[in-house]
């Protein structure tokens, strides 16, 4: 039996539209970025993301260093950052979004893409941003809760052709590096679509 929180629950006809800012929460996110303008509520470096206390659902883009490849060169991001993100999601419903392979899905004990739905209900898509319009192929897990799985399925891209690439290094493919800011972006066309799934796990009173 899957354990799913008693203050929020999907609701399967709820509708997004990008020109009204929607009861959700962006949590670690760029304020040069596309979410300011999509969410009632946003908290950037500015502001401690782990203080959010709801009511709305969220969507986390926690800082990425700490959980990946290079963690040992990361000095600067706060891994608790992460842990905080999921248990938000798991408490509030929504969608967290980190790197392909990114430790913190072990860590936290998140199912892998493929693998069955956890305690709270969560499960975890494999997405390429490159298909939402980002510059980079960018490999993407989304641990998605409160939200019907056929409707992620639904709503997942396909396509795309990146013009740069992430790492500047030797490996992958032959193609200018992005800059820092162009890789830490959202796309828009993502980030209204992984708002538009939050708002499907709405939190009840």
């Amino acid at each position: 039996m899957k354990l799913v929180p008693s203050h929020w629950s999907a609701l399967p006809h709820v509708e997004f539209s990008p020109s009204v800012k929607a009861d959700v929460a962006a949590l670690y996110i760029d304020p040069r970025g596309p979410y300011p303008a999509l969410c009632r509520e946003v908290y950037d470096e500015t502001r401690d993301a782990k203080t959010y206390a709801g009511p709305w659902p969220v969507v986390a883009h926690p800082p990425c260093g700490p959980w990946g490849r290079l963690r040992f060169l990361c000095t600067k991001q706060d891994a608790s950052c992460g842990p905080a993100g999921v248990d938000a999601v798991r408490r509030w419903g929504g969608v967290l979004e980190h790197p392909a392979e990114s430790r913190l899905f072990r860590a936290c004990t998140m199912p892998f893409p493929g693998e069955l739905a956890d305690g709270s209900g969560g499960r975890t898509y494999v997405v390429r941003q490159v298909a939402w319009g980002h510059c980079c192929e960018k490999p993407t897990w989304l641990y998605v809760v409160g939200v019907p799985a056929e409707v992620v399925v639904a709503g997942i891209r396909t396509g795309g052709m990146a013009t740069h690439r992430v790492t500047s290094g030797p490996r992958g493919p032959r193609l200018p590096s992005a800059t820092h800011l162009k890789r830490r972006l959202t796309p828009p066309a993502f980030a209204e679509w992984l708002v538009s799934l939050a708002v499907r796990a709405k939190v009840q009173s």
